[in-house]
């Protein structure tokens, strides 16, 4: 019980830290700032091999979108295991 908690814990933390990685992106697209570099440090060994078999979308890279929609999958399944 305590493991999956702290599974759905982290999760949700990545996907926040996610979010704030996406609207730094839209503000500035390279990492100029402690966050957005610790963001970008976070959250980019998982979005990168998700980037490579999804090809960018009319110039957009829509491997935030698919890598939270998993995180959401995740949690509700670990939410179901409780």
């Amino acid at each position: 019980m305590l493991i999956i908690t702290l599974l759905i814990f982290v999760l949700w933390a990545f996907i926040i830290i996610l979010l704030v990685r996406v609207a730094f992106s839209w503000v500035s697209p390279y990492p100029t700032n402690p966050v957005s570099r610790f963001t970008y440090r976070v959250t980019e060994p998982v979005l990168r091999p998700v980037r490579g078999w999804l090809p960018p979308v009319s110039g957009m890279d829509l491997s935030p979108l698919v890598v939270s929609v998993v995180a959401w999958f995740l949690i509700g399944a670990l939410s179901n295991l409780r």
